[in-house]
This record gives structure tokens, C-alpha cells and sequence, in this order.
């Protein structure tokens, strides 16, 4: 391979991928999930055979790319639409720690051993397995924390409480997720659909379609967003 073919496989790989991680979004970046791994792995080996391998040629690398590129465009707005499908690509976030107690069976599912699950409680500035209320290892691989009551930092709130929120739950939960009812999480929290139904009618929506995501928020009331959000 001639050294002017060689620059000019380089820069079209660099210019292609640059192009592609544009269009395809922060999500392949900052989430790296399941899909979005192999999507960055599949898109990373063609760049690299099409700037160095003169068995593909620059044509039918640049097609490549944007073949991928598509597939892995068209596998994110079915992710998007479709609860179903992102059970399958992302998968669900799973509780590690509950009231400082390690759920055994859920590190199992992850493959966390204990040494990286402390690892990951340190990289949050939690150094005791007490201090946890509820711990949960998202599909993005992160670890989110919620720790004790007496264990958060002092806010400006509590400075000046004068009638404290009531904490009826522990964490907030999901209820409607693309004007979907999620009925396992609804009984969970031991209520049903006659109590979704009427909070959803207080807060003026006709129609359960008409709702983007609801959460049950820990003091009992139902935060709603509707589909159709504009940004001002």
C-alpha cells in the first residue's frame, strides 16, 4: 500500500467515524449498554480494516460504516418506542443493596463480587454498607446510591422544615412508561388501577396514551409527564 493510499484511507476513516458518532448520539458514549458496546466494537473494527487493509476497499468500507451506522439508528428508536425491546437490548436496573443488606442473588446476575461492589460504593463516597438504603446497578454498568436518612448531607431544606413531607415508599417508582400501565410495580406498592385511574383523572389527562412516563413518588402522589413536551 502506496503512503498517499494509506493517508487517505486514514482520513476518511477518521472523517466517517467522526461523522457517524454525530448522528448516532451522545447515548453510544455516555450509556454504553449491551447493543451500544457491540455497536461501538463492530463500528471500531471497520473504521480500522477500512484505514489499513487493502482487501477492502474505501468504497465498500465508507458503506459499511453507514450501513452499521443505520441499523444501530433504526435499534435505538425501536428502543425507544418499544418497552419490550428495551428489555431485550438495555435490560432492567437491578437492586444490589436494600436497608444496607447485599442482595446475594442480584450480584450473582450482574457478576459483581463484593471487592468491585465496594469499589463502585467508594467512587460515591460511601464507605459502609449501613449507610445504604437502596443501591442499584444500572444497565449502563454505573452504580446509583441512595443512602440512609441520617446519613445525607444537610441541605438548605433542613434547615427551615416546618411540616416534614411524609415517606411512604422508599423510592420513587414507575407506573406508566409510554402510556403503558406497569401493574407489577403497581402492586408492589400495593395499589391499583381504580387509584391510577382517579389520580390520573385529578390531573386533568383524558387518556392514559397521552402519558409519557408517571412515577409514584415517595410521599404517595403521582408525578406525570405528558407525550409532547416542547422546550422553550
Amino acid at each position: 500500500m502506496e503512503v498517499t493510499e494509506l493517508l487517505i484511507r486514514i482520513t476518511v476513516a477518521f472523517l466517517s467515524l467522526f461523522a457517524l458518532a454525530r448522528l448516532m448520539g451522545r447515548k453510544e458514549i455516555s450509556q454504553m449498554t449491551f447493543f451500544n458496546f457491540i455497536s461501538a466494537i463492530a463500528i471500531g473494527t471497520i473504521a480500522g480494516s477500512l484505514a489499513v487493509s487493502q482487501n477492502l476497499s474505501i468504497t465498500n468500507g465508507v458503506l459499511a460504516l453507514i450501513g452499521w451506522a443505520v441499523f444501530t439508528l433504526i435499534m435505538g428508536f425501536i428502543d425507544i418506542k418499544s418497552k419490550e425491546a428495551r428489555k431485550v437490548t438495555t435490560g432492567d436496573p437491578l437492586i444490589v443493596i436494600k436497608d444496607g443488606q447485599i442482595m446475594e442473588k442480584a450480584l450473582t446476575k450482574t457478576r459483581l463480587d463484593i471487592n468491585s461492589l465496594n469499589a463502585l460504593l467508594r467512587q460515591k463516597n460511601v464507605f459502609a454498607m449501613s449507610d445504604v438504603e437502596y443501591a442499584f446497578f444500572e444497565t449502563s454498568g454505573k452504580l446509583s446510591v441512595m443512602k440512609k436518612e441520617n446519613k445525607q448531607p444537610l441541605t438548605k431544606g433542613d434547615m427551615n422544615i416546618i411540616s416534614p413531607t411524609p415517606t411512604i415508599y422508599p423510592v420513587a417508582t414507575e407506573v406508566i412508561s409510554d402510556g403503558v400501565t406497569n401493574t407489577k410495580n403497581l402492586s408492589k406498592l400495593k395499589l391499583d388501577q381504580n387509584w391510577l385511574d382517579q389520580q390520573i383523572e385529578k390531573a386533568g389527562v383524558k387518556d392514559l396514551s397521552e402519558i409519557f412516563y408517571a412515577e409514584v413518588q415517595q410521599d404517595g402522589s403521582l408525578y406525570i409527564d405528558k407525550n409532547g413536551d416542547q422546550l422553550h
